[in-house]
Formats: structure tokens, C-alpha cells, sequence
């Protein structure tokens, strides 16, 4: 793709992807009901939420590949950008992997914690050699507002293969593992609502696709852009009532591609911000088991925090659309944090 007009191609590349996901869904959905792959909806949960049983999921398989089809006809897979293609990838596959286990076993529960955060280290390292060793990016952090930076890569041990030499940066890889594994993690705690987690990927995405053009990174702004705009076609199946769910293929694949934004563009602790919406959803779920095991006390009526709003009389719409709100004024602010940083 010629990039001589860089936004407009951004800008296009969204709405292909958009056009392309929106189009194929019809199909997609109807295969699933054919093979009989529908959601499982937990007993514990809003009462509500249980007329969503059997609802067609894996919904993330389209959007990963409308995502990866538009990127590769879009732009074009440079060093960076391979960081965010691992990311999505690798992280998509295990969401995949415990949809199909919850499928086969008929029950909301698929791949256990432990396997799950397992796979997550696998995929943290993977993502951090490919950082500081292939793309030649920094295992430093940057803080905010300041000139100060983190540095991870004091713990660095080096091995030689060959003529070639690895470095692994030990504090930068664990704490990549809390990013990535917490991000994926909390986005898939977030889609626990018709269209919450599509809608606020989006504004998150199109945040990032703002950042890596600001960088210069035009491919991938593109990536971004991408993502977005599959997010925003999945959503006219996805948003209530849903005709499909996104499943953990795409909640937890969509979140590495945020954490692999993050990594790519060295925004990794201004993911707090623009992100904060996810936060927000773990850190309800976090107080909740805490305080209930200290005191036998509920903060909240039920966590996520989005099913708190619910129980309260919210409509599904009305949390949803407030979630939006919330997500887009935390990532305007990342977002303009950001560039007053990078001045």
C-alpha cells in the first residue's frame, strides 16, 4: 500500500476491516449455529444473563482474521509490528483453546488459571525477546510527565548461539508477564456485557493508532486501525441483544494486541490510563474476593463491577454506553498525556 497519504490509508484501513467483518459475520454466525457452538453461561451470574445461553460464540476467530486479512493488504509486517502480530496471535490461539474446551465440555469453565497463566509467561517471554533482541526496543519504562525511566534491564543475563546473542532481561520479562497476562486477563473480564468489551477496544485502539502515527510507526498505526475497525463491524452483531459473542478467542486475544500496542510504542505503564477501564474492572473483582475473605462482606453486589451496575437496576445498554464514556475519557487522557510527554 502506497503510504503517501499515511491518515487517509489509516483511516481506510478501518473501514475496510469494518466493512469486511460486518459482511462475513452473517456466515460466520450461521456456521456456529449449524455446529451447535454456543456460549455457556455461568449459573452465578445476573439471572437475566442466562436467556444468553447457546448464543453462537467465538466470534474472536473473525475478528482476528478480518484483523490480520486487512493488516497484510493495508500495510506491510515490519519489525514493530511484529510485536503486536505475535501478540494477538499467540494470545488469540489460547482464548481459542478454552473456547473449545468450554464447548466440548458444555460448561462456562474452560482452560484452568494455571495453564492459562502458564501459557501467558510463554507468550510474555516470547514478546519480550522479540522486543529488545529482534526489534531492538529498550527494556527501560517510561514514566509519564517526567525525563525519568525504569530500568529493567539491570538483572540481563546474554547467551550466545552461533554468531547470534540473546539478551534476556529478567525484571523487564516479569513485568511484561504482569502487563500482558493482566491486560488479557481483564479484558476478558470486561466482556461480560453485550458490546463492552468491542466498543471499548475500539476507543482504546483507535488511542494507540494516534500514538504509533505521532511515532512515525505508520504500519503500525495501521494494525491498530484494523483492530478497531473490526471491533466497530463486530459490534453490529455483537451489541444488544448480541447475535454472537466475541468468546475468549477475541477477549483475550484483543487483549495482547493492547498490551502488544503498549510494548511496541513504550507506553507500557501509560497502558494504566488509556486502559483504565480494564483496571477499573480487575481491580472490582480483586477487592471483592479480598475483602470477602477478610471480613465475609460483599463491596460490591456482584464482580466484575460492570454486574454491579446491573443488579442496581442499570440496563444492559445504559452500562455499556457508560463503560464507553468512562473508556473514552481515560484514553483522551492517556492519549493527551502522551503528547504532552513526547514534546
Amino acid at each position: 500500500m502506497n503510504l503517501r497519504f499515511p491518515t487517509y490509508t489509516i483511516f481506510l484501513t478501518a473501514v475496510l476491516a469494518l466493512v469486511i467483518i460486518a459482511a462475513l459475520a452473517p456466515f460466520w454466525i450461521r456456521l456456529l449455529k449449524s455446529r451447535g457452538i454456543g456460549q455457556n453461561i455461568r449459573v452465578d451470574g445476573p439471572q437475566g444473563h442466562l436467556l444468553k445461553e447457546g448464543t453462537p460464540t467465538m466470534g474472536g476467530v473473525l475478528i482476528i482474521a478480518t484483523v490480520i486479512i486487512t493488516f497484510l493488504a493495508m500495510g506491510r509486517l515490519d519489525k514493530v509490528t511484529v510485536i503486536v502480530m505475535v501478540s494477538i496471535v499467540a494470545c488469540g490461539v489460547l482464548g481459542f483453546v478454552d473456547d473449545v474446551s468450554k464447548v466440548l465440555r458444555e460448561r462456562s469453565l474452560g482452560v484452568t488459571a494455571r495453564y492459562k497463566l502458564l501459557a501467558l509467561a510463554a507468550i510474555s517471554i516470547t514478546v519480550g525477546l522479540l522486543a529488545v533482541n529482534y526489534t531492538g526496543l529498550s527494556s527501560n519504562v517510561a514514566i509519564p510527565l517526567t525525563n525519568i525511566s525504569l530500568d529493567m534491564g539491570k538483572l540481563t543475563s546474554s547467551f550466545t548461539i552461533g554468531s547470534t546473542t540473546i539478551k534476556f532481561p529478567w525484571l523487564y520479562l516479569v513485568f511484561l508477564y504482569l502487563l500482558i497476562a493482566g491486560t488479557a486477563n481483564t479484558v476478558n473480564l470486561t466482556d461480560g456485557l453485550d458490546g463492552l468489551a468491542a466498543g471499548t477496544v475500539t476507543i482504546i485502539m483507535l488511542a494507540y493508532a494516534g500514538i504509533a502515527f505521532r511515532q512515525g510507526h505508520l504500519d503500525l498505526a495501521i494494525f491498530s486501525a484494523a483492530i478497531g475497525g473490526a471491533c466497530i463491524g463486530f459490534l453490529w452483531y455483537n451489541s444488544f441483544p448480541a447475535d454472537i459473542f466475541m468468546g475468549d478467542t477475541g477477549a483475550i486475544g484483543l487483549g495482547g494486541a493492547i498490551a502488544g500496542m503498549a510494548v511496541a510504542t513504550k507506553t507500557e505503564l501509560l497502558l494504566m490510563l488509556i486502559g483504565g477501564i480494564y483496571v477499573i474492572e480487575g481491580l472490582s473483582v480483586i477487592i471483592q474476593v479480598v475483602v470477602f475473605r477478610m471480613t465475609g462482606n460483599r463491596v460490591f453486589k456482584m464482580a466484575p463491577i460492570h454486574h454491579h451496575f446491573e443488579i442496581l437496576g442499570w440496563s444492559e445498554t445504559k452500562v455499556m454506553i457508560r463503560f464507553w464514556i468512562v473508556t473514552g475519557v481515560l484514553a483522551g487522557a492517556g492519549f493527551a498525556l502522551y503528547f504532552i510527554s513526547a514534546r
